[in-house]
């Protein structure tokens, strides 16, 4: 697997430490008024920069010794980071609107190289909707693509959980930092998949200690932009009308992604959005064949 442990006494060989830059994306992320958008302004006015160039070595250090012990105390002791501008950093993240300086993972980062397909949808599926996450994940595993998707309750569980039991890939995208879950009820899902698969996490560790739930709800639908500009498509099996996986659906459309929506959910006449999106460039598809079409 292709990880970092982080030893401190090696960082002030590197051109560029890891540890130095971490601990400075996390002082920006601790600046009044700081969100994705704001730190990817502060980034584009200043083309080529790493974040220890706003901030002093001092800081740095004091937030990246926070986000060790945050990690340490979870029992995190092996993690990696990929930072713009050094490494192996996924350009496809540039494709959003405001792409992330630096992310999280444990795992195995060369899935980030396969192909890949987001399956997504609301946290409360119908049994209808179980069914059609496990077969499309099913036909999508056979197809040799890497399950992607975000580790909540109801669809993206069933992907997770059925890529894995057909012996396929999965990728989860987390709305936390590595050393939380959420929901509790997949922390041994979350450690498995960090184990034995890739998860990523783009959440600052001490923004999110030091902010109370109600806010941290902010990153969860970042991370669905991120998790599509990883992607080369976007499957919705069902969503409501007020879902965080609409969020996804726009950021697909905008990053020049594919954004699959399920026939099932057109049938729906309580929803408006699935024909909203088609008359934005969406595909509506009845069955496995559609989708491999467009993906072929």
């Amino acid at each position: 697997m292709s990880q970092l442990a982080f030893d401190p006494k090696n960082f002030e060989d590197n051109a560029i430490s890891p540890l130095r830059e971490i601990g400075a994306y996390e002082a920006l992320w601790d600046e009044k008024g700081a969100t994705f958008k704001t730190i990817s302004e502060k980034f584009s006015a200043t083309p080529n920069a790493l974040p220890s160039d706003f901030v002093s070595t001092s800081k740095a250090s004091e937030y990246a010794e926070f986000v060790l012990k945050k990690f340490g105390d979870a029992l995190i002791n092996h993690f990696g980071v990929r930072i713009h501008g050094a490494g192996e950093y996924p350009q496809k993240l540039r494709d959003a609107v405001y792409p992330i300086e630096l992310l999280y993972y444990q795992g195995w980062w060369d899935l980030v190289s396969s192909r890949s397909v987001a399956v997504v949808g609301t946290r409360k599926p119908t049994n209808e909707g179980i069914a059609r996450t496990r077969k499309l994940v099913r036909h999508l595993v056979e197809d040799n693509f890497t399950i992607v998707s975000g580790l909540a309750t109801g669809v993206d569980t069933v992907a997770h959980e059925t890529a894995i039991s057909k012996d396929g890939r999965t990728i989860a995208v987390i709305g936390t930092p590595l050393s939380h879950s959420y929901p509790k009820d997949n922390t041994q899902l979350q450690r498995y998949i960090a184990e034995n698969f890739l998860l990523i996490s783009q959440v600052p560790v001490r923004r999110y200690e030091n902010q109370n739930y109600r806010v941290n709800r902010f990153f969860f639908p970042e991370r669905n932009i991120t998790m599509s500009a990883l992607t080369e498509a976007t499957i919705i099996v069902e969503a409501g009308e007020t879902s965080g996986t609409l969020i996804q659906a726009r950021a697909a459309l905008k990053q020049g992604r594919k954004l699959f929506i399920l026939d099932s959910c057109f049938c729906n006449k309580n929803l408006s959005w699935p024909q909203k999106f088609a008359e934005k460039g969406a595909i509506r598809v009845t069955d496995y064949d559609d989708i491999k079409q467009h993906l072929s």
